[in-house]
């Protein structure tokens, strides 16, 4: 096979196109929610997006539409839950994660259970994409790239010092809510590249290997963006040569990177 008869089919090309705009807005997203230690609600995301996923099958709707928005509407729960001061913030992580599994499990139970459709989107599937897929992929892109340059100084106030930035006036249960509604959009946005199982991983280690150089906060992102278009591109490119599973390559990848730069840092030291 040659090098480049990657660039040869319609589909990896399109793939590329919406692995490369996820892996530019993940890192984005994720370095607020990883420095505010609040990683677990990528992955909880994830799990309520695999109900919105399920619905989508059961209703015969596109499960992409389906997932987007019972992310959102999640998103808005989960943060109006740890408002409310009744439970802790995990806590109300906890109980989405949990019960959007199980509604999951019994809406997949009515469709009589796993079919190939289900498993495209559990594990990512670039073959699925369509150009309407990289165009709404880019759209919402667009506006979430947007949103963040729009409040990306009281996104930094808030992330450093919650108690401050409501001392000066920044609007946080606004700011919270429009992070939240963001990873969203993000995890929604993720679920064709690396599936529902790993969407996780693409918003969190490209920013925790980055913040194991120890840099600045612009550099620090300007490194997990460089770590996970490396992934993201790499692993296509390993899965169409190496027939193996683009998620699996991609998340496998940045775990080496993670590796790696852990293991220089141990030598530098």
């Amino acid at each position: 096979m040659a090098l480049m008869d990657i660039f040869q089919y319609s589909f990896i090309i399109r793939g590329l196109e919406a692995g490369i705009i996820v892996a530019l807005i993940a890192p984005l997203i994720g370095i607020f929610l990883v420095l505010k230690r609040f990683s677990l609600i990528a992955d909880t995301l994830a799990h309520v997006s695999l109900a919105g996923v399920a619905l989508g099958l059961l209703f015969g709707v596109n499960p992409m539409l389906t997932a987007l928005a019972t992310t959102v509407l999640a998103s808005l729960g989960i943060e109006r839950l740890r408002n409310s001061k009744t439970i802790y913030g995990e806590s109300a992580l906890a109980l989405f994660l949990s019960g959007s599994l199980a509604l999951a499990v019994i809406i997949l139970s009515l469709t009589h259970g796993f079919n190939a459709n289900l498993f495209n989107y559990l594990f990512g599937s670039i073959v699925t994409i369509t150009i309407n897929d990289v165009y709404a992929i880019a759209v919402l892109a667009i506006i979430v790239i947007c949103l963040l340059i729009f409040f990306y100084k009281e996104l930094v106030y808030l992330t450093f010092d919650q108690d401050a930035a409501q001392v000066s006036g920044v609007p946080v249960r606004l700011v919270n809510n429009i992070l939240i509604i963001l990873t969203a959009l993000v995890v929604g946005l993720a679920i064709p590249i690396v599936g529902v199982l790993l969407i996780a991983a693409l918003i969190v280690i490209p920013v925790v290997t980055a913040l194991q150089l120890k840099k600045s906060f612009l550099r620090t992102i300007a490194y997990a963006e460089i770590f996970s278009l490396f992934s993201v591109v790499s692993g296509i490119c390993a899965a169409f040569y190496f027939n193996l599973s683009a998620s699996g390559a991609i998340v496998l990848i940045m775990l080496a990177i993670f590796i790696i730069v852990c293991l220089a840092n141990k030598r530098g030291a």
